[in-house]
């Protein structure tokens, strides 16, 4: 895969919101935290299926970006190892994103969704996105309203995938993929 240089802007971006603490690298425990961070946002208890299967989904997520990334077998992910993932072919195609994050999509949904009506409100989406993600509640409303494309003031799990994909996949700087973590800089 070639690396532009706007999805090496991007992939910038997504590596920065994975590395919870700012140590500079992306740790298991980044996404312990960012999974706690979230669950307690929707007053979830450890204990909850709810939390229990975010956490899951969560740490796949991490099993996945890990055993493809970590060139050295030091246990953590630097931006280097990141970005050469990518250039490697890591996401050869958009349905191969699907694998992993449907599911954990799904059980995004499953926390965040209040009402259960498979849609995200714009306050749903700046908690979980402030949780997870530690994006501004501004930014998170911008990104709210431009994945909102019918302005409802609600968003489902197909649009977030599609903006996900978008994101890895589409070099459309104005299209919602390269919004979806905020603006870059």
């Amino acid at each position: 895969m070639h690396i532009t240089a706007f999805l090496d802007r991007r992939l910038t971006r997504r590596f920065e919101t994975y590395d919870s603490d700012q140590d500079g690298y992306v740790e298991r425990s980044d996404f312990e935290q960012a999974g706690a961070r979230t669950t307690a946002a929707f007053g979830l208890s450890d204990d909850d299926l709810r939390a229990k299967r975010f956490q899951e989904q969560l740490l796949g997520v991490w099993d996945h970006l890990y055993a493809v990334t970590d060139a050295n077998d030091d246990e953590r992910i630097s931006l280097g190892e990141y970005k050469a993932a990518f250039a490697q072919g890591l996401l050869e195609r958009p349905e191969s994103f699907d694998d992993v994050y449907l599911p954990f999509l799904d059980s995004l949904m499953a926390v965040a969704d209040h009402d259960g009506d498979g849609h995200l409100g714009v306050d749903e989406y700046v908690r979980w996105t402030g949780a997870l993600m530690n994006l501004p509640p501004s930014v998170a409303r911008g990104v709210h309203a431009r994945l909102d494309h019918d302005g409802d003031g609600l968003i489902s799990t197909d649009d977030l995938l599609a903006a996900i994909r978008a994101y890895y996949f589409s070099e459309d700087p104005e299209g919602p993929g390269a919004w979806l973590l905020g603006p870059l800089d």
